[in-house]
């Protein structure tokens, strides 16, 4: 029997993409990237070692390591070594740093209000619960912690 419909996980993927472009370009228009705010969104809601924010970002220590190299050219971040283990780095956000978190926020921020133009709080909550149910189908984990949490992003 013929499918009348794509397959939900083709729907997702593509409406994924289409959103992920457009998030992409709004971080852009405000300076930065998707890996650049995922680093800096960590940074503000955990400290720790490199290790640490590579597992809080959901990445390879090498990866991050890549993301900060160029955040340090930037301006935006410090590296140093901690001075009770030399093995680890302490990264830290410059004053740069900062800004850059609070255009990166606000444009974040700006982006959810557009995604949620015209669609209720209900909606959006039992948008959550369906995405976790799929991703737990699909075989993943899901945390479920807000990574904005102690930010000023919005909690919904």
């Amino acid at each position: 029997m013929r499918p009348t419909q794509p397959p939900v996980g083709l729907a997702l993927t593509r409406a994924a993409r289409t959103i992920g472009r457009a998030f992409d370009e709004t971080l852009a228009e405000a300076g930065g990237s998707l890996p650049a705010w995922l680093v800096l969104l960590a940074m503000k809601t955990r400290s720790g070692s490199q290790r640490q924010l590579a597992e809080a970002v959901g990445i390879r220590e090498a990866t991050l390591t890549h993301h900060l190299n160029a955040m340090e050219v930037a301006g935006l971040i410090t590296r140093q070594r901690d001075p009770a283990n030399r093995r680890i780095h302490v990264v830290e956000l410059t004053q740069a740093g900062e800004e850059m978190f609070g255009r990166l926020r606000d444009a974040a921020a700006a982006f959810d209000q557009r995604l949620r133009r015209g669609v209720s709080e209900e909606e959006v909550a039992g948008l959550r619960g369906l995405l976790a149910r799929l991703a737990e189908n699909a075989g993943a984990e899901v945390s479920g912690w807000p990574p904005w949490a102690g930010t000023s992003m919005p909690d919904n």
